[in-house]
Order: C-alpha cells, then sequence, then structure tokens
C-alpha cells in the first residue's frame, strides 16, 4: 500500500504527520486490499481533507470532508473511509 500525503497552503507538522499514520491503523485490516492511498489536505478558509483510495481490484473512491481544525476534519474524514472500504471489501466479496 502506497501512501502519498500532500499539504496545499500550508506546511504539515510532524505532530499531524504522526496523528495521520496513527488513524491509518484503524484501517490495517484493508492493506492487502488497497494499491493507493492519496491524501491532499487543503487550508483557505477551512481545511478541506480528501482522499483517494485505489483498489487492488481497479475500483477508485474518493472522499472528501472539510472543518476549522485540521484533526477533527481527519477524523471525519477517517470515519467516512472506513465505512467506504468496507463497502467496496461486502461488493467484492458478495460477487464470489
Amino acid at each position: 500500500m502506497t501512501i502519498d500525503v500532500r499539504a496545499v497552503h500550508f506546511d504539515l507538522s510532524d505532530a499531524n504527520r504522526t496523528y495521520l499514520d496513527k488513524k491509518l491503523e484503524r484501517i490495517a485490516y484493508a492493506r492487502d486490499l488497497i494499491v493507493d492511498l492519496l491524501f491532499s489536505f487543503t487550508r483557505e478558509k477551512q481545511f478541506r481533507c480528501e482522499c483517494t483510495v485505489n483498489f487492488r481490484w481497479g475500483t477508485q473512491a474518493h472522499v472528501q470532508e472539510t472543518d476549522f481544525d485540521l484533526t477533527a476534519g481527519l477524523d471525519k474524514l477517517m470515519d467516512t473511509l472506513e465505512q467506504k472500504i468496507n463497502k467496496e471489501k461486502k461488493k467484492v466479496q458478495d460477487k464470489k
């Protein structure tokens, strides 16, 4: 699983990167299902947190959340991402 993190209009601190790595442990069970995780954090008036997931079977999913606090936006993003991964995983299992 390849993880790419980009921060636009601000520098992502080491503490925030560590927090992201800690949150990624929640989806460790899907490590063999995911090829790429592409994160993009943009700061304008609020933080926009986006993630694109490329699955092993060729499907792509995109989730996005906005919040005034980066850590709160990251929490929301990971909740949504976990639900999306579970949904895709169940779709593939149902086809078998």
